[in-house]
This record gives C-alpha cells, structure tokens and sequence, in this order.
C-alpha cells in the first residue's frame, strides 16, 4: 500500500506557499515525508513558489509522455506534478502537493490515500494579500478572488486550515496533519506532536 498524498489546495492568497515552506522548516529530520515541486508554465523569477518553470511546449511534450501523475489549467497556466510522486509513496514517504480545488474533485475517487487539507482565509486577507504580491492587475485579482468564492471542497476527510492570523500557528496546525498520519513500517516515524512555537 502507498504511502499517502496530502493534497493542499485553496484560493490564491489564502498562504499556502507559505504555510508549506514554515512546516518544511519545522518538520523533524527524520521524518518520511518530501514536498513535491510543480511544474508550470510560468517565469521562475515571477514569485511565490519554488517551482520549476516550462514552457508551454515543454509541458505540453512531459504531458504526452506521460511524466506528470496529474496536471491542470488555471489562471492561464499549466500546472503539473510529476509522475515520480508515485515511487516516493511507493518507498513509503507520504507526499505534499501544492494542488487546484477544482482538479481535487477529479482526483479524491481515484486515490483512497490522498489526505485533502484546504487553507482559506476571509475574502479581504485575500485581497489584500494578492495586492501586496503584485503579481496581478485588479482585474486578475478579481477574478481570482471570485473564482476562491465559486469553488467549494465536498468531502468528508477535509482538513480546513484557516490563515487569517499567525503564520507559525498556520503550520503548526498542518504539522499536527503530518505527524497523524499513517506510516509504512519500515520508514522512519517522525515526531507525534507539532514543534512548539
């Protein structure tokens, strides 16, 4: 059996780059866990996340090729994840993806081991927090801010994480997520409780 697959999604600004990088900081050494990159056909240098940055026509021949586990289109962009997730599970490391609320309603029937957490935060920290990024004009912002609003998660194992105040108590609560987790036996068990902040 595979290890699982925690799948973060949520609207833009709700922090969730953050929130990932603050847990990679605090997640215990020996923990069996490894956070995927995305893949997307968007400039390294355009902020926010580390990703790892295609062309349309690289994207487009990985995605023939069959090297993404799954892939999406959102705000002008394609996203993917790489198909070597699935090895990683495999040798027993529970994986981390940044993914879109709208390509999880695809996803939750195939995979009974993905473990879904949404990280919100109300509508002006969004707007706010999409401004200071400068990442898109006011009518992107607005779309992005109407599209957090349309798509709703229906599912039963959610995990809500919401990101209206400190960031440390953000990723202390997605650690409490990680360290709950099934393990495979032979992997290295990371701690039972969250760092203390």
């Amino acid at each position: 059996m595979s290890a699982p697959l925690v799948y973060v999604m949520g609207p833009s600004g709700a922090g969730k780059d953050s929130i990932l990088a603050r847990a990679r900081e605090r997640l215990p050494v020996d923990a069996p866990v490894v956070f995927a990159h995305r893949y997307i056909t968007r400039r390294a240098d355009a902020g926010g996340e580390n990703h790892v940055a295609l062309s349309p026509a690289e994207f487009a021949l990985r995605r023939a090729r069959g090297l993404f586990a799954f892939h999406w289109q959102a705000h002008g962009n394609a996203y993917g994840i790489g198909v070597e997730i699935e090895e990683w599970r495999a040798q027993g490391l529970t994986v981390v993806v940044s993914g879109s609320r709208e390509h999880y309603e695809r996803l939750a029937d195939l995979d009974p081991g993905v473990v879904p957490v949404l990280v919100t935060a109300d509508r002006e920290t969004l707007r706010a927090r999409l401004a200071a990024r400068g990442r898109e004009d006011g009518a992107a912002t607005a779309r992005r801010l109407a599209r957090s609003e349309a798509l709703i998660v229906n599912d039963p194992r959610l995990v809500t994480i919401v990101n209206d105040g400190s960031l440390d108590d953000a990723a202390a609560a997605f650690l409490r997520v990680l360290t709950r987790l099934p393990y495979a036996p032979d992997a290295p068990r990371p701690v039972q409780s969250a760092p203390a902040l």
